[in-house]
This record gives C-alpha cells, sequence and structure tokens, in this order.
C-alpha cells in the first residue's frame, strides 16, 4: 500500500487583521486564508502597502566606511591570501548593513577595495557583469582589456563592459589598491549573469607598461571619433578617463561661474559625467559614473532619486547627510545613498587637504537602469516629492 506523502507546509502566511480597510474578521475569513496559504496565493488587499507604497522605501540603508580601516584590513589580506584561480581577485565588497550580510552595497551595486602585491597578476577571467576600476591614490598597475594594457593613476575611472576578458598585472615595487564596481546585485536578482574562466598566465606582450592603452590612443580625443569604428559595443570602447581631463573640467565649469556665466549644478558646485564617446551616453549600460566638485564652505541641495548610489572621498573633507544621517569624510570614504533618501554634502576642504581646495566626490549608481524602464525620478529640495 501506497502511503501518501505529507504536503510540505506553506510558505504562505496570511493573517486576518480587524482594520478600517480589511473584510471583517470571521471564521469563514480565516477558514479562506488557509485555502490561499494551501494553493499558494496571496490576496493583494493584504499586501498592498509593501507592494505599493506610496513612494520607494529601499531595504538598504546610508553608511560609511573609512578608507583607513578597508586599507589596513587590505593589507594584511595581502599576506594572508593569494590571488590565482578560486578567489580570482583580492576584492574585499562592502556589505550594506540592511542586507543580512550579502556583499551588496546596495540591492543593485557592488563595491569592494582589490588590492594587488608588487609583481603580482590577477588571471584573466570575464562575466556579463559590467564593471568599472577607480583609483583614489597610487598607480603602478595595468588592467588587460582584451589584450591590451590600460595603466591606472590617481583619480582615472576605467569602466569594462561586461563579457570583456580582462585581468591585472602589477609592474612596480609597491602594492596598490583602488575600488571596483559592478552591477553584480542586479543581475543575480534578475537571474541573467554569466562567468568564465580565462587563461591562467598574461603573455608578455600583454606585460608591457605602456603610457597608454591603444583604446586611450583610439579614442581619447575630445569630440573625435575614429572613421574605422564599427557598431558601438554596449560600452565605452575608451577604457580610461584621465584625472587631468576630468580636473580641468571642474575647474573650468567653477571658472565660467566666478565670471558670471551657468555651468555648474549649483552654486559652488561643479559636475561632469563619464559617457561613452561612441554614443554619448553613459559610459556603461547599467552604471552612471560622476565627479563632483563642491567649493570650500558650500552646502548642496538635498537632492532625493530613484535607486541608489555609491559614493567615494576623492580628494577633501566634509559632512554627507543621508536621509537622517550626518558622517564626517575624508579622503578615501565610501558611503551609500539608498534610494529616494534625501543625499546632501557640505564642503570643509581646504588646502592642506585637497589639491584642489575642494571636495570631490567621485559617485557612481544605477540610474541607466531605471532611465531605460522609465521609473527614474528626482526631486530637489526640502519636502517628499512624489
Amino acid at each position: 500500500m501506497t502511503i501518501p506523502a505529507t504536503p510540505a507546509p506553506s510558505p504562505v502566511r496570511l493573517r486576518a487583521v480587524a482594520a478600517a480597510d480589511q473584510p471583517d474578521v470571521t471564521p469563514a475569513l480565516e477558514q479562506l486564508y488557509r485555502g490561499f496559504e494551501r494553493e499558494l496565493l496571496v490576496p493583494l488587499w493584504t499586501e498592498i502597502g509593501d507592494l505599493m507604497p506610496a513612494h520607494p522605501r529601499s531595504k538598504a540603508v546610508g553608511h560609511v566606511w573609512k578608507w583607513d580601516r578597508l586599507l589596513a584590513l587590505a593589507e594584511r589580506a595581502g599576506g594572508l591570501v593569494p590571488v590565482g584561480r578560486g578567489g580570482e581577485r583580492r576584492a574585499i565588497a562592502l556589505a550594506n548593513p540592511a542586507l543580512n550580510g550579502r556583499p551588496f552595497a546596495t540591492p543593485t551595486l557592488w563595491a569592494a577595495i582589490q588590492y594587488l602585491l608588487p609583481g603580482e597578476d590577477a588571471p584573466e577571467h570575464r562575466h556579463t557583469q559590467h564593471a568599472f576600476r577607480f583609483v583614489v591614490e597610487g598607480e603602478g598597475v595595468w588592467t588587460v582589456v582584451d589584450g591590451d594594457p590600460v595603466p591606472m593613476r590617481r583619480g582615472d575611472f576605467l569602466p569594462q563592459a561586461g563579457w570583456n576578458w580582462h585581468a591585472h598585472h602589477n609592474a612596480t615595487a609597491e602594492p596598490m589598491a583602488w575600488i571596483d564596481g559592478l552591477d553584480i546585485p542586479l543581475q543575480y536578482l534578475t537571474e541573467v549573469q554569466f562567468f568564465e574562466f580565462g587563461r591562467d598566465k598574461l603573455s608578455d606582450a600583454e606585460h608591457a607598461t605602456p603610457e597608454r592603452s591603444r583604446a586611450e590612443r583610439l579614442w581619447g580625443h575630445p569630440g573625435l571619433r575614429p572613421v574605422s569604428a564599427g557598431a558601438p559595443a554596449p560600452g565605452s570602447p575608451l577604457l580610461a578617463y584621465r584625472w587631468e581631463h576630468t580636473n580641468r573640467a571642474l575647474s573650468e565649469q567653477l571658472a565660467i561661474e566666478d565670471e558670471g556665466f551657468g555651468g555648474t549644478v549649483e552654486p559652488g558646485h561643479a559636475a561632469v559625467r563619464f559617457t561613452n564617446p561612441a554614443t554619448g551616453g553613459d559610459a556603461l549600460p547599467t552604471i552612471r559614473a560622476e565627479m563632483h566638485r563642491i567649493t570650500s564652505g558650500t552646502q548642496t541641495a538635498p537632492v532625493r532619486e530613484t535607486g541608489s548610489s555609491v559614493y567615494q572621498v576623492f580628494d577633501g573633507s566634509g559632512t554627507v547627510t543621508v536621509g537622517d544621517r550626518t558622517w564626517s569624510v575624508t579622503r578615501g570614504d565610501l558611503f551609500v545613498v539608498p534610494s529616494w533618501e534625501p543625499f546632501s554634502a557640505r564642503s570643509e576642504a581646504g588646502r592642506d587637504d585637497s589639491d584642489s581646495g575642494a571636495l570631490d566626490l567621485f559617485r557612481f549608481g544605477d540610474a541607466p537602469v531605471f532611465e531605460a524602464l522609465h521609473l527614474h525620478r528626482s526631486h530637489v529640495g526640502e519636502g517628499v516629492a512624489r
């Protein structure tokens, strides 16, 4: 005789609640809810406040990571953790305190400090996740993208669209750290990610240390596109955006403002966006990257945006406010701004802690995703706009 299997308990749990906007609590309603649970059904009237809130309520929270502590831990990891197959990278991800220990800075963004010792190679691989590197200090590492060695230096933004082979090598006698940003949580959530191992070793040619990569020699000229270029790829063909150009653009915006003309996003606040020279769009399909310069004493207006962002202090010092939390920040510190949390910054930078005398903030976020879905919204100023 076959004994019928005991049905697994339902993960659906419903509770009848006596409330003005809910049906009367009766034995018949309780019986109806038990039937819903058995059939794995959830009625909208019990969930609408959570599924359709009046405005975004992020699962993430604002948080700050101090660069000196991150760097000290990365240095310790350098003496204990090898780089090679298995770990692939000596990368240490930021874990938002509200995301249950997952290595996610926000529900859509991944950020990490990566550390490479002198003479080390990080092996080749590729993945569908779109990525970039940003250098807050140091130099001496070349990232090799599809065989093209790209030098990494302080202030450089180095995008790399998904499914391109890439590796790194440190050609100097000093270790180097930088931050990586990827859309790992987004692709994890949407279940679309792929990963593939490449070669274990780079060729002698890829260990070269050119002053400029081939991509930069082709694409690194303002307003000029090589006629030989074919149809645009998903990400920017320019693999390095140099600090000298970013710095000059920010300085010129503020100089034009001082002359009585426009150019800044608000008084004392200059900003630039890293764009794809082939399309004019964002440098990466799912990630927007910007650099902001806030003059000493300037307080920016609070801004709310759908989608989340991660910031790193490139230079200077100041205070940042995310929601109802305020922190003092200095060079290298990282912090997150969750969806629809108001963000503002006050620059307290001076010539002793900033080359420009201002607070320089590198920012990356997920705005391209929500713009493509027509879900991006922003509000500047006090109050909760809807």
